[in-house]
């Protein structure tokens, strides 16, 4: 069955598809020995030969990992400062993983890594609106004002966040402090934080609960599992 050249290499793993169409225009790739420099070439997916950079890509075996992350680690699959990674806690995963999205140093909770790049470009993109949801501890008791801010949006230095979803899960009058579950669906560098900030409510503990119909269940700190198949199913469906 013959495929458009950047689906399949998408599909293998190389990158997304977009970036995989930029590859084919800088020449970079040859089919059976071939460049292709154009778009739009299609590929016999079962029998053509598909190379990137000299290096012949085949088939992948997809993983799709759901950590509880900790804090104390970066999300990133190496570092060159030599500090701990997202990619150390996954154990016994022969493909190499990456991580959907970022979850700050001193922010816990649910991170997916993958080495579906098509799909974890999908999953990361604020277009597709996937709800991301956090229990955010903070200094002082939110008034209805702020948590009225959070939910229409708060002007930042990089734009307008989208509307939100906040409620208060929990007041320690006796601490003056709070956790508020806030549900967004972008991914700006340290949103979350920012936005608490923003309205007068600096961030004391960071924890992401829930992406999408995903959620941290029973998952200790630091532990992680393989997503079921028909978790892989539904997440697929929600960018048809």
């Amino acid at each position: 069955m013959e495929e458009r050249l950047q689906k399949v290499m998408a599909a293998r793993g190389v990158t997304s598809r977009r970036k995989c169409e930029e590859l084919i225009l800088a020449g970079r790739v040859k089919v059976n020995g071939q460049v292709v420099d154009q778009l739009g070439y299609k590929v016999e997916e079962e029998s053509d030969q598909i190379e990137v950079d000299g290096k012949v890509i085949g088939k992948v075996s997809f993983k799709y990992i759901l950590l509880h992350k900790p804090t104390g680690f970066i999300t990133s699959a190496s570092d060159p400062q030599g500090r701990k990674v997202v990619t150390d806690l996954v154990k016994n995963v022969k493909e190499r993983v990456y991580p959907v999205g970022r979850l700050d140093y001193d922010t816990s909770g649910l991170l997916l890594l993958t080495n579906d790049g098509e799909l974890a470009n999908r999953i990361a993109h604020p277009r597709f609106e996937i709800d991301k949801v956090y229990l955010a501890t903070v200094k002082g008791i939110p008034s209805a004002q702020a948590l009225h801010s959070l939910r229409n949006g708060i002007m930042l230095e990089d734009g307008m966040t989208y509307p939100a979803k906040a409620e208060i899960e929990m007041k320690d009058l006796e601490r003056n402090q709070a956790t508020i579950r806030l549900t967004i669906h972008e991914g700006r560098n340290r949103q979350v934080r920012r936005m608490c900030q923003a309205v007068g409510h600096p961030v004391i503990r960071l924890k992401r609960i829930q992406l999408g119909f995903l959620t941290l269940g029973n998952l200790a700190p630091g532990h992680y599992r393989q997503l079921e198949p028909s978790e892989v199913d539904k997440l697929r469906k929600l960018f048809n």
